[in-house]
């Protein structure tokens, strides 16, 4: 047995570079270690600012509507950042939201600090940092594949930036529960403004060719508009745009029910809630590495509706159980196939879209299932006060599993009008 060893390293060794295939391109290995340093600090702060509003204020109201604010301009200001994300250099729009989130984290964690901090600043910085991310998401998603430098390393780029968001989702809260314990919620929005610097120092230091000319004599609207005809007429991305934006609204909302669900239902406390979150990030996490092993992006319109068939039947089991060991194993499917249905969805779309669109249609992405995410906080929680926690999780899932069904059957047309998009990629690889 001993001979094959060598053999053995040398499979795990190629394994692991096709893995991380994306990072042999440097302007996207820059990227990547500036973000990972960066999100860290903004899960700090994600986790800080809800601990301070429910601190001074005691209300679950006021958490919505920080929430709220911070999620809408996603929703309202999307068609207008999409045109500019298309319209003007996307590295230069980079460094304004960056530097300008930066300054965002350094206000809060002056009048954090100062004592001065008051529940109408939080509501307005949330806002703010709302506007500023508007931009910024579209943006960056669509500059994602401009630093990969082969087109076959989309997928892989996509599916590793969707795991270090997932890999910072564990590490910053876990770093702010320490910090706000030891020297308070301030010194995590001063942590998370510093973090900034990671990214602009990676963003001054990738060198891009300049954007082909853009006209931009056009209105707003009117390009917009084109962008949403283009996504209309190619049937592929309006049905991954209408199936996510399904999730975003009946599925998603899983997660802002999980509080009520663990106290009411489980009977459990902070712990078990900590426990269970960790067990949907665990199975986001999990999803993305595979996707990060996958060759590049042909066939993965057909694990789009598998995906959200077992998110919608993992919901499903867990809004049924009444034991934490077998609602961890439900959050981690649910975690599992919605990271795989978003992640998948963004690298089929980046994939196909035309490059002098995909700012556009990376708006429209960020509308569906960001933008819309509120609306399903606001109805999920409104219908768990009329007919309880469970029966609202058991009807969101129900509504996700019929869509994805719905999705599925219209697999065949769909594959069709991908094959020339794929084919063409093929010959690059």
């Amino acid at each position: 047995m001993e001979h094959h060893h060598p053999v053995v390293k040398r499979a795990r060794a190629s394994r692991a570079r096709f893995l991380f295939r994306a990072l042999s391109s440097r302007n996207y290995r820059l990227f990547f270690m500036g973000q990972g340093i960066s999100l860290i600090g903004t899960w700090m702060q994600q986790t800080a600012m809800s601990w301070l509003v429910y601190r001074i204020t005691g209300s679950t109201i006021l958490l919505g509507v920080v929430a709220f604010s911070n999620q809408i301009p996603t929703l309202l200001l999307g068609p207008f950042a999409g045109v500019v994300a298309d319209r003007w250099e996307r590295k230069r729009i980079l460094i304004w939201t960056q530097s300008l989130s930066m300054l965002q984290a350094l206000i809060l964690a002056g009048l954090v600090l100062a004592g001065a901090v008051q529940t109408w600043h939080i509501i307005a910085l949330s806002l703010f940092i709302g506007i500023v991310n508007a931009f910024d998401i579209p943006v960056r998603q669509s500059f994602v594949v401009q630093m990969v430098e082969r087109k076959e390393d989309f997928s892989n780029a996509i599916a590793l930036n969707s795991a270090i968001f997932n890999g910072a989702r564990f590490i910053g809260p876990t770093v702010a529960g320490i910090l706000i314990s030891t020297v308070g919620e301030g010194g995590c929005f001063l942590l998370n403004g510093i973090s900034f610097l990671a990214v602009l120092a990676g963003l001054a230091a990738i060198k891009v060719a300049p954007k082909q000319g853009h006209n931009r004599g056009g209105a707003v609207w009117q390009e917009f508009y084109q962008g949403i005809r283009y996504a209309y007429d190619f049937k592929p991305i309006i049905a991954i745009l209408a199936l996510l934006s399904l999730f975003s609204i009946a599925g998603a909302p899983y997660l802002v029910l999980l509080p009520a669900f663990t106290k009411d239902v489980l009977h459990g406390g902070a712990h078990t809630f900590g426990f269970l979150m960790s067990a949907a990030g665990i199975g986001a996490l999990a999803a993305t590495m595979y996707l990060a092993s996958r060759k590049n992006a042909d066939g993965l319109i057909r694990v789009i509706p598998v995906a959200s068939i077992a998110c919608g039947l993992g919901i499903t089991s867990f809004a049924l159980s009444r034991s934490i060991g077998l609602s961890v194993i439900c959050l981690f499917t649910a975690g599992f196939g919605m990271m795989t249905q978003i992640a998948s969805s963004n690298t089929v779309i980046q994939t196909v879209v035309d490059e002098d669109k995909r700012g556009r249609i990376m708006s429209l992405y960020a509308m569906s299932l960001m933008g819309v995410m509120p609306l399903g906080s606001l109805i999920a929680g409104s219908v768990a006060t009329r007919i309880g926690v469970q029966y609202t999780l058991l009807s969101g899932a129900a509504c996700c599993i019929i869509g994805a069904l719905i999705f599925a059957g219209r697999l065949q047309i769909l594959c069709e009008q991908l094959r020339p998009a794929f084919s063409d990629m093929a010959k690059h690889d």
